[in-house]
């Protein structure tokens, strides 16, 4: 089996693929910005069912400075390149995002061509693919991409969208054969192995903990996060996942206050502060004066989309849960490692 470089080991959906590499019989390298992350990360693969040992090996790496990526990758056939921040609100500079994606991404694709590995899956996202345009009914698909001139824009999505524009440029003209494939995540949701863990998650813990008033007009694409690094491992090793985008989108959309109805109707006591009902526009905005993260919410207000998966079905065999088993695993992990107040 291979050496595997992961980027962001210590990452919700990073853990989750180093736990199937590991389940798959590989070796797996991950960085993390500071070695002291170690034990951490390691209590997460164990939570997720690995006896990581000696198999696990961990780099120092920021994808902000050069330093330590020659390292990481050395010995390495492939590459999940996973890392990604998400911003707690709307920073003031827009390049405050977008440059640190881009150049972290381009860094990460120069040390793996230099040191001659096979093929890089990168994690881009949904925001590459379904923002800055206009009303439609037809899914969007892997052929669709972001206008980040659309109304309504924000700093996120321009940064995965101009980061994943920027890796294809890159392998295009200087990757020196080097293969790429690229995963774009909806939402992810599904079972968390300890406190680092999406946006998505975030989300369910406060209508878990009560702390919204109700449901904003918000839809949501879901993927469970063991199927989101089942679709990473498929785009690594399969022969016609070279050069190709993979949506991981579970089913259809839902809208928030659905999600709500899943964490009332299924979690019991647990879903009992969970607020079912839907709020009107003026409440969320009101809502952003105090709490930047809901900033980033606005311009998705009232908007329905969808997205297909049927390439990733089709292409690689991909079969994900449903909708509401991701929905669930998720509120009964943050139960059991005690992330929901009172639960």
């Amino acid at each position: 089996m291979s050496t595997v470089l992961v980027t962001g080991g210590s990452g919700f959906l990073g853990s989750h693929a180093i736990v199937q590499l590991l389940a798959a019989g590989h070796r797996v390298r991950t960085t993390v910005r500071s070695l002291k992350r170690e034990p951490e990360v390691r209590a997460m693969l164990k939570e997720g069912g690995a006896e990581a040992g000696d198999r696990v090996s961990f780099a120092a790496a920021d994808l902000e400075k050069d330093e330590g990526w020659a390292e990481a990758v050395a010995g390495c056939e492939y590459v999940l390149h996973v890392a990604s921040p998400f911003p707690a609100g709307v920073p003031e500079n827009e390049d405050e995002l977008i440059v640190p994606a881009r150049e972290g991404t381009l860094r990460v694709l120069r040390a793996a061509r230099e040191a001659g590995v096979k093929r890089v899956v990168v994690t881009s996202s949904f925001a590459a693919i379904g923002y800055g345009h206009g009303p439609r009914e037809t899914p969007f698909d892997e052929t669709s991409w972001t206008d980040v001139n659309g109304r309504g824009v924000g700093p996120y999505v321009k940064s995965k969208t101009l980061a994943e524009r920027a890796a294809w440029d890159f392998v295009a003209r200087e990757g020196g054969g080097m293969e790429m494939a690229v995963v774009n995540p909806v939402g992810v949701f599904g079972p968390v192995l300890g406190p680092d863990y999406s946006t998505s998650i975030a989300l369910l813990q406060r209508l878990m903990d009560g702390q919204v008033p109700g449901c904003a007009r918000l839809y949501f694409g879901l993927v469970d996060v063991r199927d989101a690094a089942d679709l990473h491992l498929r785009a690594m090793t399969h022969p016609a996942a070279q050069g190709e985008r993979f949506l991981a989108a579970a089913g259809d959309f839902m809208a928030m206050v659905e999600i709500a109805k899943v964490l009332k109707d299924r979690m019991g006591a647990a879903g009992r502060r969970v607020p079912a009902r839907q709020v009107p526009d003026w409440v969320v905005r009101l809502a952003s004066l105090r709490d930047p993260a809901v900033k980033l919410i606005l311009p998705e207000l009232g908007k329905r989309k969808n997205a297909t998966n049927a390439k990733a079905r089709r292409v690689l065999g991909w079969e994900p849960r449903s909708n509401e088993e991701s929905i669930v695993a998720a509120a009964e992990s943050l139960v059991r490692l005690g992330l929901v107040k009172g639960a």
